[in-house]
C-alpha cells in the first residue's frame, strides 16, 4: 500500500502479548520458532523483511489507563489514523474514547472463527464504536457451576476456577502473608467480611493441614481431592437434596435441566484416575518445590502410592449450606461474628507461621493451554470429565477442553485476511480525506454460509442549542487556564446557565452551595488540585472538567466535555 513508507510517514504498532502455538494458524507473520517472542517485535520484523521501505516502530505496551505516560497527549495528537486489533471490549472501549477525545479516525475490526465484521469510526461524520454494543454474553449462575452442572462448559468453568485457586490464588496469598505478616493481618481485620475469612481459611489450610513436604504428601493431597471432590461432596448433596426432594412449591427438586449426581468410587485400575492423581500430584509438587521423582509417571508405581494413602470415611452434616439461588454471585456465607473467626484464624496462623523453614516460599502456577508438557490441561480436562462423570454429561478430550477452558476465540487465516482488505480499503479514503459519509463502509462476512453485508456507518446524534449543534466528537477547549468565573461567564455568552462543574468525582463548583461562590476567582486547574487532589503528570496539558447546564427554560443541556488548557 505504502502506508508510513515516505520521509514523514511512520508505523507504530504495540502488543504487550507473546506469540502461543494457538496463534499460528490464524495469521501470516508468526512461525514455530517465533513461539515466545514479542508480537509485536516479530510482526514489525516480518512486515519489515517484505518492504523494507516501510518505517516502523514495535512497542510492548499495553494500550491503557496505566500506560498513558507513554501514549500521552503528544503521541495521540501527532497520529493519522488508528487501526485496532483487540481481543476484548474493554480496550477497544479505551482506544475509542480516546480517538473520541483526540478526533482520531478509528478503523475497528474483529473476527469469529468464518465471521468477522468491520467498523468505520470518522470524526464527526460516524458514531464512535462505544454508541452501540452487543448484549454481555449471558453467564452460568455460579449455583449451576458449583453443585448443579447439566453441560461440559460447566464442568470446564469449574475446573478452571478449582486449578486457578488451588495452584494460583491460594499460594499468592499465601506468599502475601509471608512477605509481609503485619499489613496483611491488618488488612483483613480491616475487611472483617466473608472474603477475608476465606483468605485466611485457605492460607491455614495450605500451610498446615494440607501442607506437603515430600512428594508422597503431594499424592495424599491428590488423593484426597479426588475423594472430596467427586465423592464427599457428591455424597453430600445428595444427602441434603435427595432424590426425591421437593422445592418449596411442591415441584420435584431435581427436574431438568438439574441432573442427579453419583459419587464415584476411586480405583488405580482406571487410568482417567491415576491421570487425574499424576497431574495433581505434579504441580502440587511444584508450588511447594518439591522434586518430581520419574517414577510418578510409571502407572504400576504410581497406583502402589496411591494406595498407601489413607481415606478416611465420610459423615454427612446436617446443617450443609449448598447456594441454590441462581441469582447469588458468591458461594462465601456471611457470619455473624466474623471478626471474631478472623482473630482467631490469624491466632493458628501465627502459630503455624513458626513452624516454616527460614524464607519459605510458594510457587503460585499461572494457567498456560498451550505447553502440552506442564500437566495444565491435564488437570482440568481430569477435573472437568470426573465431574462429568458425576453428572451423567458426556465427557471430552483434552482437545476440547483446551478449546473451552483456554477460552481460545476460533479463528482462521482466511477470515483474518478478509477483515485485513476491508480494513485496508477503509484506510485508503480515511488518509485521503475529504469523504462524506455514504463513502465508508461497515461490513459483516460469514465465510460459512456465505453471507457478506456492507451498510453506510451511522451518523453520529446530532444535540440542538439555539443556533449551536453538537456531537459526540465535539469538545470544547478554554485555554490559558481560565478562572471558574471566567468559565461560566464563557458558557453563560452561550446562553448556557452552568449550576454544577466537577472533576473527576468530585465537585468543584455548585450554585447551590453559597461557599463555592468563593471560589469563583480562582483557576479551575488550581481548584481541581486544591479541592480534588488532581495529580497532573508533566506530560499532561490540560484536564477535563464535566460541566451540567440549562437553558433560559430551567432545561438541561448535554454539552460536550470541556477541556481546561494550563500549558
Amino acid at each position: 500500500m505504502g502506508v508510513s513508507c515516505g520521509n514523514q510517514g511512520k508505523l507504530t504498532i504495540t502488543d504487550d502479548d507473546v506469540i502461543e502455538k494457538s496463534n499460528l494458524s490464524r495469521q501470516f507473520l508468526f512461525r514455530d520458532w517465533n513461539i515466545g517472542q514479542a508480537k509485536s517485535t516479530v510482526a514489525a520484523s516480518a512486515a519489515a523483511s517484505i518492504n523494507p521501505c516501510l518505517k516502523i516502530e514495535a512497542l510492548q505496551n499495553r494500550v491503557g489507563p496505566e500506560t498513558e505516560n507513554v501514549f500521552d497527549d503528544t503521541f495521540w495528537e501527532n497520529l493519522t489514523v488508528v487501526i485496532n486489533a483487540l481481543d476484548n471490549v474493554n480496550a477497544r472501549l479505551y482506544v475509542d474514547q480516546r480517538c473520541l477525545y483526540f478526533q482520531k479516525p478509528l478503523l475497528e475490526s474483529g473476527t469469529l472463527g468464518a465471521k468477522c465484521n468491520t467498523q468505520m469510526v470518522i470524526p464527526h461524520l460516524t458514531e464512535n464504536y462505544g454508541a452501540s454494543r452487543d448484549p454481555p454474553e449471558k453467564q452460568a449462575p455460579m449455583c449451576t457451576v458449583h453443585s448443579f452442572p447439566h453441560n461440559i462448559d460447566h464442568c470446564l468453568t469449574w475446573a478452571r476456577s478449582e486449578f486457578e485457586g488451588l495452584l494460583e490464588k491460594t499460594p499468592a496469598e499465601v506468599n502475601a502473608y509471608l512477605s509481609n505478616p503485619v499489613e496483611y493481618k491488618t488488612a483483613q481485620r480491616t475487611a472483617g467480611d466473608a472474603q477475608a475469612r476465606d483468605n485466611l481459611e485457605r492460607i491455614l489450610e495450605c500451610l498446615e493441614k494440607e501442607k506437603c513436604v515430600t512428594f508422597q504428601d503431594c499424592i495424599s493431597w491428590a488423593r484426597l481431592r479426588f475423594e472430596d471432590y467427586f465423592v464427599n461432596r457428591v455424597k453430600q448433596l445428595i444427602y441434603t437434596f435427595p432424590e426425591d426432594a421437593a422445592t418449596s412449591t411442591g415441584a420435584p427438586f431435581w427436574s431438568a435441566p438439574k441432573r442427579f449426581p453419583h459419587p464415584l468410587q476411586f480405583s488405580t485400575a482406571d487410568p482417567s484416575h491415576l491421570q487425574f492423581v499424576m497431574a495433581a500430584s505434579i504441580l502440587r509438587a511444584e508450588t511447594f518445590g518439591i522434586q518430581i521423582p520419574d517414577w510418578v509417571k510409571h502407572p504400576q508405581m504410581l497406583a502402589e502410592a496411591v494406595d498407601k494413602v489413607t481415606v478416611p470415611d465420610f459423615q454427612p452434616k446436617n446443617d450443609a449450606k449448598i447456594v441454590t439461588d441462581e441469582k447469588a454471585t458468591t458461594l462465601s456465607t456471611a457470619s455473624i461474628d466474623d471478626a471474631g473467626v478472623i482473630n482467631e484464624l490469624i491466632f493458628k496462623l501465627e502459630l503455624c507461621t513458626k513452624k516454616l523453614p527460614q524464607g519459605f516460599k510458594m510457587k503460585p502456577i499461572q494457567f498456560e493451554k498451550d505447553d502440552d508438557t506442564n500437566y495444565h490441561m491435564d488437570l482440568i480436562a481430569g477435573l472437568a470429565n470426573m465431574r462429568a462423570r458425576n453428572y451423567s454429561i458426556p465427557e471430552v478430550d483434552k482437545l476440547k477442553a483446551k478449546f473451552i477452558a483456554g477460552r481460545i476465540i476460533p479463528a482462521i487465516a482466511t477470515s483474518t485476511a478478509m477483515a485485513t482488505g476491508l480494513v485496508c480499503l477503509e484506510l485508503y479514503k480515511a488518509l485521503d480525506g475529504g469523504h462524506k459519509v455514504e463513502d465508508y463502509r461497515n461490513t459483516f462476512a460469514n465465510l460459512a454460509l456465505p453471507l457478506f453485508s456492507m451498510a453506510e456507518p451511522v451518523p453520529p446524534k446530532v444535540i440542538k442549542h439555539g443556533d449551536m449543534s453538537w456531537t459526540v466528537w465535539d469538545r470544547w477547549i478554554l485555554r490559558d487556564n481560565p478562572t471558574l468565573r471566567e468559565l461560566i461567564q464563557w458558557l453563560k455568552d452561550k446562553g448556557l446557565n452552568a449550576y454544577s462543574i466537577s472533576y473527576g468525582s468530585c465537585l468543584l463548583y455548585n450554585s447551590m452551595f453559597p461557599r463555592h461562590r468563593e471560589r469563583m476567582d480562582k483557576k479551575v486547574v488550581d481548584l481541581a488540585q486544591e479541592v480534588a487532589k488532581a495529580e497532573l503528570p508533566p506530560n499532561r496539558k490540560h484536564l477535563d472538567v464535566v460541566v451540567a447546564c440549562e437553558d433560559d427554560d430551567d432545561n438541561d443541556v448535554d454539552i460536550p466535555q470541556v477541556s481546561i488548557y494550563f500549558s
